[in-house]
């Protein structure tokens, strides 16, 4: 059996290339694709704790993560359409381009 320490250790571990992701990319699809591994270990923690918890019959931590996984969902759907009508309006997806709200 695997110790829930390698769990937390992978957990942080993507985290971390997460977090690095959407704060040192350029392109919004790299900075959109860094919150979808924060979210991703985010659910490594969830479904690790409810495994390890002992009350398998209780299911906190797998609905936890299907609530994620739809929030993760919906946030990609709509961060694309974002970025699909700022590249319209602006020829760009580069977020150091994107200082206006208008124009």
């Amino acid at each position: 059996m695997v110790p829930l320490s390698w769990y937390l250790i992978l957990a942080a571990f993507l985290f971390t290339c997460g977090l690095f992701g959407a704060l040192a990319r350029r392109n919004a699809i790299a900075v959109l694709m860094g919150i979808e591994l924060m979210l991703n270990a985010a659910n490594i923690n969830l479904v690790a704790f409810w495994r390890y918890s002992g009350a398998v019959t209780d299911l906190a931590g797998q609905v936890f993560a299907l609530f994620i996984i739809a929030v993760a969902a919906a946030e990609a759907a709509v961060g694309l359409a974002l970025i699909i009508a700022v590249y319209r309006k602006r020829k760009t997806v580069n977020v150091e381009e994107l200082d206006l709200l208008a124009g």
